[in-house]
């Protein structure tokens, strides 16, 4: 007979890793679809703890040369802005389909551009000729020309906050044709300029919208303002440079929407929104912002993630009110009723090593990096799918396993919190399975679900293979005596890398973003639903 221990039956099962991550550990690649997919479903093209900015856009544009599907290009487009809400990544997709496939851009530009901001994102990626263009097509002239028509009122003063580029540098260069001698003169206040193309013109022509904000503009005093803006339906931030005073800025917190106060909850403290002089606190305006911002109705509605409440929670100054504070802790308890139950209690791996201390959209400068880490967001994943299924088990590890100490009066917020300050040292992904091997070994479960940037270095698996995937195969083998048929490892990958610690088969998931969708693949997935992360994408119609 030959070599037992060589030639085991477990050999075959396990596969050999070919490639090392970042971090210097075995990994597996992933095929360029699912490499691109990954990285734009997190990627911002600011540096992360292992790329840098410049590395990031290197490797999109390597990956995209790779894939030669053009529809699959534009569903990733839509998919990366419809479901996963990225901003760069949809619009770099739409200007490498401007040169590959005009048809499939002009079916997919008014999803993935759907306000001004992306238009601007869009405008200044063109100009930079990061992909081989530096102006306008005639498509992408046309594609330009037919938002700025077609948008309304509201999305084009909104999209002229902002510079580098301005809304007003998107105009002359586009140069669209007005469909009506409102746009005409909007055109041209929006330039600051009667071109040929845009007069005549007169102020009246303007749309209401406009000469309201005109008005509050030219306004003389304090209250004048605070008239006009409880009849003008703009966004706040229109207001925001000309506002006289903190009476003005009230009026405007009482226009700003849920999501607009829950946002700039800073700003009104600056402007001394909650203040009513001489030390006292306008309990009537705190009471106001926090009933909007906990509405359960409009969390539900808009279906909005916890993720949301966390990143203002992290950001709130220690000033704002108490009860504000605790309005996002309420309105994170209601936003987790959006997500999905999974079909049976899960190991939850929380990767808590040092690179996820890095900032969850990069490193942006001074002053614009966001305080939200990856850890937070790892976190927060962990301590939702706890919520939704009390019975899964939380693993935070970075190269030892740690004990959650976790209290049922917490809220999610307090959670998350909880479980983001434990570990911080280097990354062994297979720690949480190890304890699902032993410690929870008698206990059933549908699977286990690893929140990691999955740059595991510590450690090493059994005949070439990861760490992971050793324990894995040990787990499986064990669920499947405890009765369990067909347990499933879900990866979920918060960073832009390129590859993983388990490859892709029928029981195993990779998937990468930080929204509120990976949630439903993930309960999809441990149903026993068919899609995965590469058949998301390609599940979008066009």
């Amino acid at each position: 007979m030959a070599n037992a221990t060589l030639f085991s039956s477990i050999k075959s099962k396990l596969p050999r890793t070919d490639t090392h991550n970042e971090a210097g550990g075995r990994a597996y690649q992933f095929t360029p679809k699912h490499a691109l997919a990954q990285m734009a479903a997190t990627g911002c093209f600011n540096g992360v703890f292992y790329a840098s900015a410049q590395s990031q856009l290197d490797e999109l544009r390597k990956l995209i040369d790779q894939v030669d599907d053009n529809v699959f290009l534009a569903k990733l487009a839509v998919y990366a802005r419809e479901r996963a809400y990225m901003k760069d990544m949809p619009a770099a997709l739409l200007v490498v389909l401007s040169k590959r496939d005009t048809q499939l851009l002009h079916r997919v530009f008014d999803r993935v551009v759907d306000n001004g901001r992306v238009l601007r994102t869009m405008f200044q990626m063109i100009r930079s000729g990061q992909f081989g263009r530096t102006s306008l097509s005639s498509s992408l002239q046309r594609a330009f020309q037919r938002w700025l028509n077609e948008a309304s009122v509201g999305k084009l003063l909104s999209a002229s906050i902002g510079s580098n580029p301005s809304l007003r540098d998107v105009l002359r260069m586009a140069r669209p044709t007005p469909k009506d001698n409102a746009r005409r003169a909007l055109f041209g206040w929006l330039t600051d300029k009667q071109t040929d193309n845009w007069a005549p013109a007169t102020e009246a022509d303007l749309p209401e919208q406009v000469q309201g904000l005109i008005a509050y503009r030219q306004a003389e005093t304090v209250e004048a303002q605070a008239s006009i803006v409880a009849d003008l339906s703009v966004r706040w931030d229109l207001l925001a440079d000309a506002a006289k005073g903190p009476l003005v800025w009230k009026a405007i917190a009482r226009q700003m929407g849920p999501q607009a106060l829950r946002m700039n909850l800073n700003t009104l403290l600056r402007h001394e929104v909650f203040s009513a002089g001489n030390g006292r606190v306008d309990q009537e305006l705190v009471d106001y912002v926090a009933s909007r911002i906990a509405d359960a109705d409009e969390i539900h509605r808009s279906r909005q993630f916890p993720y949301q409440f966390l990143a203002a929670y992290l950001n709130a100054d220690e000033s704002v009110p108490q009860k504000i504070k605790a309005a996002l802790h309420q309105a994170a308890e209601i936003a987790c009723g959006n997500v999905p139950e999974l079909p049976g209690p899960v190991v939850i791996g929380l990767d808590t090593s040092g690179s996820m201390g890095s900032p969850v959209t990069g490193y942006r400068g001074r002053g614009a990096t966001s305080k939200m880490r990856c850890v937070d967001v790892a976190a927060l994943f962990a301590a939702a799918i706890l919520r939704r299924n009390p019975d899964s088990v939380v693993v935070p590890f970075d190269t030892a396993a740690y004990e959650a100490r976790l209290d049922p009066q917490d809220t999610i917020l307090s959670l998350s919190e909880r479980l983001a300050k434990y570990g911080g040292g280097g990354t062994d992904c297979s720690l949480p399975l190890v304890q699902a091997n032993g410690k929870y070994a008698k206990r059933r479960f549908a699977g286990c679900v690893l929140v990691s940037d999955n740059e595991s270095w510590v450690g090493a698996g059994r005949y070439g293979s990861t760490g992971v995937m050793t324990e894995w195969q040990k787990l499986v083998a064990n669920q499947q005596r405890l009765g369990v048929s067909s347990p499933k490892l879900v990866c979920i990958d918060i960073q832009p890398y390129g590859s993983t610690q388990a490859p892709e088969r029928d029981d195993i998931l990779n998937i990468g973003g930080f929204s509120d969708a990976v949630f439903q693949v993930v309960a999809s997935y441990l149903a026993d639903d068919a899609a995965r992360f590469v058949a998301e994408v390609e599940s979008i119609e066009l």
